[in-house]
């Protein structure tokens, strides 16, 4: 009994926080993402524009990111535990009062207080918890966790697809709430908020190594704020994300207005996927040994560059190539981005300094795939807004560079 104690108390927490926030963040996300399934059938039931449909997402995007600068610094305080749950128990009842909504506006309603406050209120602060698990390893971590939104992207959408096809769109949305509540829920009563309430140390050290870094160490919020590197950092996201999410709700009907099947279509979704999956498994060591700065700009220059595909593509060959190559680099994005936040602010309050680098990342998500749509009702084509979203993802790759003082 004494040998299994002292192996329980020997083992480094740090993994099962990582495997916790991938199951939260591939709920969260994978909830959010199947969207794209049901752009269609919310245009039939209520009679509506691309563009209005659009904006569903876009105000749930928006409120999920913009709320981590309410819960970042929430979760530094409370811990990450019980708002993590919170949140996703407020994305499964926000997808079952979908499922029961007569008009459009209550989907408005439901899809953006459940999806936007829910995953507000556990994204950001399960993000902070494992920066501050790891320092050695923290790209790696960071990209096992956040894995968890490639593998939802990968499975969710043609998930609700099929339940689409079978039980109608009010029966997928119950269902998926039904999930989000026992998968979600469940995953976030496993997280803890640092190594220290456990009585262990980053990166599984032993008491009295070395450490690099320790949670005391880092800015404010207001002195993160005030420098020149939050600053391009912010305005890097801001104007990369305008184009980031833009393929996450336009792709699958971009692929059924030129004639490609809905069950062909919809598992576009699922290659950005599987490509945002590799990205987040293997490119986060790539990060920890070239300098995660410069990963991340490369990211921007990666999607910007896989953008450019989806301009040329109209059959499934090259449609499916730009959702692997524009997953890839998106997944890396998304990993790295709170790694290098840790990096130039540190760990003490790196969950409210997260919080507020991503609301940069809520006005893009707001602009983006609304306008795309709203594009589209205007001139019954997506050249405009594809062009407009791989031009935002390559300005974003210069700003970052300079404030990171990126070289070659």
């Amino acid at each position: 009994m004494n040998f299994v104690a002292r192996s329980e108390a020997n083992r480094f927490y740090g993994w099962f926080v990582v495997a916790a926030a991938f199951v939260i963040t591939l709920v969260g996300f994978g909830s959010a993402y199947t969207f794209s399934s049901f752009v269609g059938p919310l245009q039939r039931e209520f009679g509506a524009s691309r563009g209005s449909v659009s904006l569903v997402f876009s105000l749930a995007g928006c409120l999920y990111f913009a709320l981590g600068v309410v819960s970042g610094p929430i979760a530094d305080r409370w811990g990450v535990r019980k708002l993590a749950a919170i949140g996703m128990g407020l994305v499964g009842l926000g997808l079952i009062l979908a499922a029961r909504s007569h008009t459009l506006r209550q989907v408005y309603v439901a899809y953006t207080l459940g999806i936007g406050i829910g995953v507000g209120c556990a994204y950001v602060p399960t993000l902070g918890a494992v920066q501050r698990w790891f320092v050695k390893r923290r790209g790696l971590a960071s990209g096992l966790a956040v894995s968890g939104i490639g593998v939802g992207t990968l499975v969710m959408p043609p998930l609700a697809s099929w339940l689409i096809a079978n039980f109608a769109w009010r029966g997928a949305y119950l269902a998926l709430g039904i999930v989000a509540i026992g998968l979600g829920v469940g995953a976030a009563l496993l997280m803890e908020n640092d190594p220290g309430s456990r009585g262990q140390h980053p990166d599984g050290r032993q008491a009295g190594a070395q450490a690099p870094e320790t949670l005391r160490e880092g800015l404010s919020v207001r002195e993160a704020l005030r420098t020149a590197r939050f600053r391009g950092l912010y305005l890097g996201c801001l104007v990369g994300s305008v184009g980031v999410f833009v393929p996450f709700v336009h792709l699958v009907p971009y692929a059924t207005d030129r004639g490609i099947r809905v069950g062909t279509a919809v598992w576009l979704l699922g290659a950005i996927g599987i490509g945002s999956t590799f990205g987040r498994f293997l490119l986060g060591n790539v990060a920890d040994r070239i300098g995660r700065g410069r990963f991340l700009v490369s990211m921007y220059v990666g999607m910007a560059a896989s953008l450019a595909i989806w301009a040329f593509g109209g059959t499934p060959v090259p449609l499916f190539a730009f959702a692997l190559t524009f997953g890839l680099f998106y997944g890396g994005w998304v990993a790295i981005l709170p790694a290098v936040a840790a990096d130039c602010f540190g760990a003490k309050h790196l969950g409210a300094i997260i919080g507020a680098l991503y609301t940069s990342v809520a006005i893009g998500t707001l602009i983006g795939p609304s306008s795309a749509g709203f594009i589209y009702d205007f001139t019954h084509r997506y050249a405009w807004a594809i062009a407009i979203s791989a031009a935002s993802s390559g300005v974003a790759a210069v700003v970052t560079a300079m404030a990171l003082k990126v070289s070659r």
